[in-house]
């Protein structure tokens, strides 16, 4: 393989992608890619519960996530090939930083290592175009979605952030579920500078104003930490613009935090939510239990006292939502908490990745009420890893 030759074709490949649609991005990625030295590409994008991965060619074609190669690309986010020259078959995962959107196929007569360089490369750029063609595609979506979403979905849907997200410090990651009928839960989460803001809120029912108040409170909550307010002030904010908006008819529980990434302090407040739960060294969770408050919207004016621990490297938190714990069988036996937590350690000791895990735990809470909620069911996954000048930051920064 001539490298320097391949190499060009990918950058070929991303300046004509510029004034390219969905739709013309697997022809696009096949012609450019012959140049590199691969035939035969195809782009599968994982569907919206990462069930299965869907060819992005109009053709139907769908590979599984769970017992096909392709899936195990997907699942362990690494290239898996198949075969030896004169022909060998490679599928490589499409990543955006760390969220998996599919996986690429190709076909190659010469794998050596150079080649397995200019093959990461060209799988990098197709994810690029993928993210960047994602916004205003319908092709994408439809593609990626097995039926259509309620309302509420489209409009809690169209606000959240990627479900997984990492650093070399930290990691994100989270599921939400129903995927096409998700009413009132959501996650939100953003980085400014060394300071990670997450939150989970979960609004009162299941319609289409549980919609607009996780969104109301989704957007009061992004406009209230880019103007630098503090945890406490936010959660007043929301509560105030929920019950000015609902007049006290309407109101979501929620968790608001950030972590110093440099320092692995979590502070956060609790708006008559579920206590997140500490993952440390594979020993029983701990939940965080912190003065609760009242859920916002319904204006009693108590403010909520803010709590703070200080992570060890390694250690993982779960915020969640009510559906996942109480997720009842025909028995009426629900999945509870101690299940939940043993899931997430499991497959932490198995080695698997964080959004691995959640996806595995969401297909076993689904199986677990054969595969028909009662709730939305929400999970958010906090992993610190740490920093090694982490020793010389205060234990109790001020807030951001």
């Amino acid at each position: 393989m001539d490298t320097g030759q391949a190499f060009d074709a990918v950058a070929k490949l991303l300046e004509s992608s510029h004034l390219m649609t969905a739709d013309q991005l697997p022809a696009s990625v096949a012609e450019h890619a012959a140049h590199a030295g691969f035939r035969d590409t195809r782009i599968y994008l994982a569907d919206v519960r990462q069930e299965k991965l869907v060819r992005l060619s109009g053709s139907g074609e769908t590979l599984s996530v769970d017992t096909t190669l392709a899936g195990r690309a997907f699942r362990n986010a690494e290239t898996v090939t198949v075969g030896r020259t004169p022909r060998t078959h490679t599928w490589t995962p499409l990543l955006d930083g760390t969220e998996r959107l599919g996986v690429l196929r190709a076909t190659t007569t010469t794998m050596d290592e150079a080649a397995a360089t200019v093959l990461r490369a060209l799988a990098a750029s197709v994810a690029l175009m993928v993210v960047s063609k994602r916004p205003y595609s319908d092709t994408i979506v439809r593609l990626t979605r097995s039926r259509p979403l309620s309302v509420e979905a489209e409009i809690v849907t169209s606000m959240l952030p990627p479900l997984t997200f990492a650093t070399t410090d930290v990691v994100v990651a989270a599921v939400v579920e129903p995927a096409y009928d998700v009413g009132g839960d959501a996650i939100d989460y953003a980085v400014h500078e060394d300071i990670l803001f997450l939150s989970i809120f979960d609004a009162m029912g299941h319609d289409l104003s549980a919609g607009l108040t996780a969104t109301l409170a989704t957007a009061t909550w992004r406009r209230c930490r880019r103007a630098d307010a503090d945890l406490v002030t936010a959660s007043g904010v929301i509560d105030r613009v929920i019950r000015d908006q609902f007049d006290r008819q309407r109101f979501v529980t929620g968790v608001l935090a950030w972590l110093d990434r440099r320092s692995g302090v979590l502070r956060w407040v609790n708006r008559g939510h579920p206590p997140p739960l500490l993952l440390r060294e594979g020993r029983r969770p701990a939940e965080l239990r912190c003065p609760p408050a009242p859920p916002m919207g319904l204006g009693l004016g108590d403010a909520p006292i803010p709590c703070d621990i200080r992570l060890r490297a390694g250690d993982r938190v779960l915020f969640y939502t009510d559906g996942i714990v109480e997720a009842r069988d025909e028995a009426d036996r629900e999945f509870g908490l101690d299940r939940f937590a043993d899931f997430v350690i499991r497959h932490e000791a198995d080695g698997y990745s964080p959004p691995e895990t959640l996806r595995r735990l969401m297909r076993s809470i689904l199986r677990h009420q054969n595969d028909r909620l009662q709730d939305d069911a929400t999970v958010m996954l906090l992993e610190w890893r740490g920093r090694r000048e982490a020793r010389m930051v205060p234990t109790h920064p001020e807030e951001p």
